[in-house]
C-alpha cells in the first residue's frame, strides 16, 4: 500500500493544478508574452511602495489587529459611503483579509456545510467550485450564453430550493468582462427577498469598468445588503497582486461569523501594507481614475488587432477580453492556447476550463494589463496568426 493510499484520502479528488499556473509556467518556459494570468507587467505607484517603505521604517512590522489596522477599515467604510452612500461599521462589518481568494474561502467555509447548495454562474473563477466541495457543499452551475453572458433569471429562481444556501455573483464578470446592470440586481433582489439565502458578490474588479457603466454593488440594494458578504482586493486596483491584500463586507451577524474563521485561518493581514493603503485611500483618484486608465489599454489592444482573424466584442469591466478564434481552426481552446504559447510564443487562457462540463465555444482569455509595448508586441503575433 502506498503512503498516499494509506494517509490520505483527498478531499477534492477532480483538483487539479490551476489552469492559471499552468499556463503561466509554460509562458515562462517558452518566454512567451504572458496575457494569461491576471497580472500586470508595470508597477504600482512608487508613491505607495514608499508608503509602505516608511510604515516598515516606522515600526510597522509586528502583527496588525485580527480585523485588520482600523485607519484602513475607516477608509473603506468612507468610500462605500462615497461611492454607495451605503453605511458600514468599520469596528463590525470589514475585515482585511490576505486577498479576495481568501476572504472567498472564508465566507464559504464560515457558511456551507454538508448538502447545501450554492449556485455559481459559469464560466466562474475557478475556487468557487473545490472550496464549496471542500466543506461539503454542492455546486448548482448556471452556464451563462456564451454569445452576452446574460443571465437567465428564470432559470435562476427554478433552480433555488429548500437546500439552496447560498449564491455567489460576480461583477464585473471574470472572463467574459460582463458588467451586471441595475436591473439585473433588482431581479435578483426580488428572488432572494423572502428567503434565508445568502450572497457571495465577488466584487473585485469594481473600480475597472468602461463606455460609462456604473458598478452595481450588492451594498446598493437594501435587501440584498442585509444577507451578502462583499469581496474585493487591493490587488486588483492597484496593481500589486503578489501583495495578496483585500478585504471582506458583511453585515455584523455575518461578520461574526466570518472572523471566527478569519482568525484560525490567515489571522492578520501585512500590517506596514495596511497602514500604506489607509493613508493612499485618503486620495479618491487613485481609484476613480483607474476606468479611464484601462479603458485606454482596451480600446489599444482591440484597434491594434481589429484586423485580424479573431473575433470580440468589447470587454465592458476588469482588465480581460475575449477573443473568438473559430475562423482560424477548429482545435480545442484547450489546445489551441498551448500550441499559441509554444508556436507564436504568446500565452491566453481557455474558456472552457470555467465552463460547465469544460463547454469549448472557440473563445480564449486574454489579459490587457500589460505595457503599451507588451500590447503591441502581442497584437502583431495575433495578427499574423
Amino acid at each position: 500500500m502506498s503512503l498516499k493510499n494509506q494517509f490520505i484520502q483527498s478531499k477534492l479528488q477532480h483538483v487539479t493544478t490551476s489552469i492559471f499556473s499552468v499556463m503561466s509556467g509554460l509562458a515562462h518556459k517558452e518566454n512567451a508574452i504572458n496575457l494569461s494570468q491576471g497580472f500586470p507587467d508595470f508597477e504600482s505607484d512608487i508613491k505607495l511602495i514608499k508608503l509602505v517603505n516608511n510604515a516598515m521604517i516606522n515600526g510597522k512590522n509586528q502583527y496588525a489587529p485580527m480585523p485588520g489596522i482600523f485607519s484602513l477599515r475607516s477608509a473603506i467604510a468612507e468610500k462605500m459611503e462615497h461611492l454607495y452612500n451605503t453605511s458600514y461599521n468599520p469596528e463590525t462589518e470589514i475585515t482585511i483579509t490576505a486577498g479576495a481568494t481568501q476572504a472567498i474561502f472564508t465566507v464559504i467555509a464560515a457558511t456551507i456545510k454538508k448538502g447545501d447548495e450554492v449556485l455559481i454562474f459559469k464560466p466562474a473563477y475557478d475556487s468557487y467550485e473545490p472550496t464549496i466541495e471542500l466543506f461539503g457543499g454542492k455546486t448548482i452551475a448556471v452556464q451563462l450564453n456564451p454569445e452576452d453572458f446574460k443571465i437567465d433569471w428564470q432559470i435562476v429562481k427554478s433552480l433555488i430550493t429548500e437546500k439552496t444556501k447560498m449564491l455567489i455573483i460576480n461583477t464585473p464578470h471574470n472572463p467574459s468582462g460582463r458588467v451586471l446592470s441595475k436591473q439585473d440586481m433588482l431581479q435578483l433582489e426580488g428572488i432572494l427577498k423572502d428567503t434565508n439565502i445568502l450572497l457571495l458578490s465577488d466584487e473585485v474588479y469594481e473600480h475597472i469598468i468602461f463606455d460609462g457603466e456604473k458598478h452595481q454593488s450588492a451594498a446598493l440594494f437594501p435587501a440584498l445588503r442585509e444577507r451578502t458578504f462583499i469581496t474585493a482586493s487591493f490587488g486588483k486596483t492597484f496593481h500589486n497582486t503578489g501583495w495578496k491584500v483585500g478585504y471582506c463586507l458583511a453585515p455584523k451577524e455575518l461578520m461574526n461569523e466570518f472572523r471566527k474563521v478569519h482568525q484560525f485561518n490567515v489571522f492578520s493581514v501585512n500590517h506596514p501594507t495596511q497602514v500604506a493603503l489607509a493613508e493612499y485611500l485618503k486620495s479618491p483618484n487613485n481609484y476613480l481614475e483607474l476606468g479611464n486608465f484601462y479603458q485606454q489599454k482596451r480600446d489599444l489592444f482591440l484597434s491594434l488587432i481589429k484586423d485580424s482573424k479573431f473575433e470580440f466584442i468589447p470587454s465592458k469591466g476588469t482588465y480581460f477580453q475575449l477573443l473568438n478564434f473559430k475562423n482560424i481552426t477548429s482545435e480545442s481552446d484547450y489546445d489551441f492556447a498551448i500550441r499559441l504559447t509554444k508556436e507564436q510564443k504568446i500565452a491566453s487562457i481557455p474558456i472552457s476550463v470555467f465552463n460547465q462540463n469544460n463547454l469549448d465555444t472557440k473563445v480564449l482569455r486574454f489579459c490587457f494589463a500589460k505595457t503599451d509595448v507588451t500590447l503591441k508586441q502581442a497584437a502583431d503575433i495575433l495578427c499574423a496568426i
